[in-house]
């Protein structure tokens, strides 16, 4: 039996889309996004605030870097996925971010300047890093 690994969020964006391209021009765009949660503890509101590192690729990399900026509410699916790599001082590090494989713009309608709701979504391939993404149903 093989696993599930899904991620639903719906948060802000902490700051403006990072884009950047790799070798043969493959875009990949970043960026964090908090979360947040309220509870009563000892008769006090508590918010709790969580920061998502979320990683997007190829067109759907291209659409966030279009459309997506700091403050903007967003629905985002993907899955997780941990990788290593060597800091400055050669020590191996690990992070972990969620790999987008479709978002939905969220928020009032004064948002959108005039769309009503922009949702991308992302092929189904293998692991996020060779993703072709259909853009041509891009309501905007």
């Amino acid at each position: 039996m093989s696993g599930i690994n899904k991620v639903i969020l719906v948060g802000h964006l902490g700051k403006d889309p990072d884009i950047r391209y790799l070798e043969g021009n493959v875009s990949v765009v970043s960026f964090p996004l908090a979360t947040s949660e309220s509870f009563n503890k000892d008769g006090r509101k508590i918010e709790q605030t969580e920061w998502h590192n979320i990683v997007m690729w190829r067109g759907l990399a291209d659409v966030a870097a279009k459309y997506l900026q700091k403050g903007k509410l967003v629905y985002i699916e993907g899955k997780l996925r941990t990788r290593s790599f060597e800091d400055k001082t050669g020590i191996k590090k690990y992070t972990t971010e969620v790999v987008a494989e479709n978002f939905t713009v969220l928020g009032r309608k004064s948002d959108f300047e005039g769309d009503q709701k922009a949702q991308v979504r992302a092929d189904d391939a293998d692991a996020g890093y060779d993703r072709n993404t259909e853009t041509d149903d891009i309501p905007f």
